[in-house]
């Protein structure tokens, strides 16, 4: 361990955004705060910052920055402390040191992940897959699938669940996730949603931002078997009528608004 460490800040008003970029980038962990979130690690910081404020700066979007180096205590530690267990329709979210409560059990370590089930999006995609994922829903696919705690929860309903992500990391992330909450996926890969070939699923479940929702709307909506569901989310609210229109030959079921993020289920 290296006797000091370095501690990015980044504020925005589009810090999800911000986010995931530095999670393509390669970051594993950040702690979310008021208006923003933080990175660190062992190794210099600095070309993340410089390409986060590139991306803003292409994207127009505003941008604070604030880097420090400290002593290095085990910041890890610290972290695990404030992460607290969440009860999510039929699901108990939780870090592994945490103790099982009501509610089928899903472990999510995120100094491992990218979701843990906090966060408006993913809160409410666990809680629409709770209202309307039943029995007679036999196949799923999680595109995006990021930490996997939504193709767990999908497993956990008794669903036989395929996931993918563009990333390695949370390929790997979902993958680690799933054994230690004991369920087997029936297959994971990296890449995009046309990995799952000619197949169609019950349900198809994307958890990602807008631009690649919309992107992806007519390859989401062919991986859905007739009478099957289509949960898609990480929808900032300006972007909701462009997704209501691009997957308005679906049937719409439920849209769940939390702050500024949007969540709907589709039914073809």
């Amino acid at each position: 361990m290296k006797n000091k460490f370095f501690e990015l800040s980044v504020f925005s008003s589009q810090n999800e955004i911000l986010k995931n970029f530095a999670f393509e980038l390669g970051v594993e962990a950040v702690e979310e705060v008021e208006g923003g979130f933080v990175v660190r690690d062992e190794d210099d910081l600095s070309a993340l910052e410089f390409g986060l404020k590139e991306l803003a700066s292409r994207l127009n979007i505003d941008i604070r920055t604030c880097m420090q180096i400290k002593d290095n205590i085990d910041w890890i530690e610290k972290y695990k402390k404030s992460v607290q267990p969440i009860k999510v329709g039929k699901f108990y979210v939780r870090p592994s040191w945490e103790e099982k409560g009501e509610g089928l059990d899903i472990i999510v370590d995120p100094a491992l992940a990218f979701g843990s089930g906090h966060h408006e999006s993913t809160n409410s995609c666990l809680t629409l897959i709770s209202s309307h994922v039943d029995s007679n829903l036999k196949t799923a696919l999680d595109v995006g699938c990021g930490s996997g705690i939504l193709s767990i929860a999908l497993a956990k309903l008794g669903l036989k669940v395929d996931a993918c992500d563009t990333d390695e990391q949370a390929t790997d992330a979902t993958a680690a996730n799933a054994a230690k909450n004991d369920v087997k996926l029936n297959q994971i890969w990296t890449g995009s949603v046309n990995g799952a070939g000619d197949k169609t699923y019950d349900v198809v479940v994307a958890n990602i931002i807008a631009d690649i929702i919309l992107m992806l709307a007519p390859d989401l909506v062919s991986k859905v078997a007739p009478g099957g569901y289509l949960v898609i989310s990480g929808i900032l609210d300006k972007y909701k009528s462009r997704v209501l229109d691009a997957f308005s030959n679906l049937k719409l079921v439920e849209n769940i608004s939390k702050n500024e993020w949007e969540s709907f289920i589709f039914k073809k």
